[in-house]
């Protein structure tokens, strides 16, 4: 275990000391109006422009330019198969096989096309589970999904609250839910890393819980993909769903990931809303053809993809394929780790850390309470330099990117957090 120092020089010496500090160079820090990088805390919530992205972006409108709609077969990267050079980097990021994981949609699309086949309520078995503090887009769809189904949210949407006095959600109480509801609810459908706490929830023990009550079981992982070990195979989870523009860096907006596990892939049966893209692509172009799904996920892709997004996605999932997702997450636990500690040593009771302090109950996010909050402190840092991210009522939320975040990084910000507190 790393013993922390609270200097610039220790800070200063980790970040000669580490293997990953190179990667930092492959990404466009934002500039302040002095000319100096922005401390960038937020890839949490949008991660940096690779270098390589505007290369990757100008050789498809190069390729569009001289090949016109031949470019979906004589283009340098082909389009018509674009998105399966993105399947298995994709797939090793979340920990899946590349038949389970295609790049498609945004987040919530494909989560609304996960709960059409995955949701499928009775007159006893009609319930869904997410957590209370759910990004509010998840609560939308599930609630939506319950209400198209004829049922009515209130008597439904099983809500899973921390305890009075505690900001994350104990095991045991997840536990105890699914053991005196689970006979009645459809699907348990939990956002893997919480976007408030940064909690992040085990999977695999949710999985069989839930599995074991005859539920069918899904997560968001927004704020997993790219930041902690998700290994969805393993998982055993029936779907997950993801964006790629926040740890995954792919541009603003851009596409999502889906994951159906293998054990569905050969189901032709089962419900799902379909779309060309998504027919067998031996007969595709007969286009009179009955719908015939494509083994695994990609079946349930609906329309050929936007490649210029895709061409962000490429650029990035390269990067993290040099990387290696294995020393990404050991760096971002050790310098997460220090963030935790320069904090503590401010000693302040007006802010609070209500991300859990183990490390495998979290990604590189910490969530800080501020007491009596109304955003002025917020508002100091960043007219100091650092970009962090705001969350209502009282959560700053700051998040080291192993990629392109440094030690000292981490250093300047408590810094700046010590003299506006």
């Amino acid at each position: 275990m790393t013993q922390f120092q609270n200097t610039l020089s220790f800070a200063k010496q980790m970040d000669e000391k580490d293997s990953l500090k190179a990667f930092r160079h492959q990404f466009h820090l934002p500039l302040q109006k002095n000319g100096k990088p922005y401390i960038y805390l937020c890839g949490n919530s949008l991660g940096l422009q690779p270098k390589s992205t505007r290369a990757a972006i100008e050789q498809e409108l190069k390729d569009w330019e001289n090949h016109g709609v031949e470019g979906h077969f004589h283009a340098k990267n082909p389009w018509m198969p674009y998105h399966e050079f993105l399947t298995e980097a994709m797939a090793k990021v979340v920990g899946a096989k590349p038949i389970e994981v295609v790049v498609m949609n945004t987040l919530s699309v494909n989560l609304h096309l996960m709960m059409v086949s995955f949701y499928r309520p009775t007159a006893k078995r009609h319930k869904i589970l997410i957590e209370f503090d759910a990004f509010p887009s998840d609560k939308y769809a599930v609630a939506s999904q319950i209400k198209f189904h004829g049922f009515d949210p209130s008597e439904s949407l099983i809500e899973l609250k921390a305890r009075e006095g505690e900001e994350c959600i104990r095991m045991e109480d997840i536990e105890a839910v699914i053991e005196a509801e689970g006979e009645e609810i459809a699907l348990i459908m939990i956002g893997n890393t919480n976007y408030y706490t940064g909690q992040f929830f085990d999977m695999k023990h949710i999985t069989a819980l839930g599995h074991a009550k005859g539920c069918k079981v899904g997560f968001d992982c927004a704020h997993g993909a790219g930041n902690v070990a998700l290994n969805l195979h393993d998982s055993g989870a029936d779907f997950a769903v993801w964006c790629s523009y926040k740890y995954l860096n792919s541009g603003p907006g851009s596409l999502g990931g889906c994951f159906v596990h293998e054990r569905h892939a050969y189901d032709k049966t089962l419900p799902r809303f379909e779309g060309w893209w998504g027919h067998n692509k031996q007969t595709r172009f007969g286009m009179r053809d009955g719908f015939d799904p494509i083994p695994g996920v990609e079946a349930w892709q609906l329309s050929n993809p936007p490649i210029l997004s895709m061409a962000a996605i490429k650029a990035s999932l390269e990067v993290f394929m040099e990387a290696g997702m294995e020393n990404l997450r050991k760096k971002a636990v050790v310098l997460t780790g220090y963030l935790e500690f320069l904090i503590d040593e401010m000693n302040n009771n007006r802010i609070k850390i209500i991300t859990p302090r183990d490390p495998k109950q979290r990604g590189c996010q910490l969530s800080i309470q501020v007491k009596d909050a109304d955003k002025t402190l917020f508002n100091q840092i960043t007219e100091a330099g650092v970009i962090a991210d705001w969350r209502e009522p009282d959560v700053i939320r700051v998040a080291p990117i192993p990629l392109y975040n440094s030690f000292e990084d981490v250093y300047r910000f408590v810094e700046v957090l010590e003299t506006k507190i």
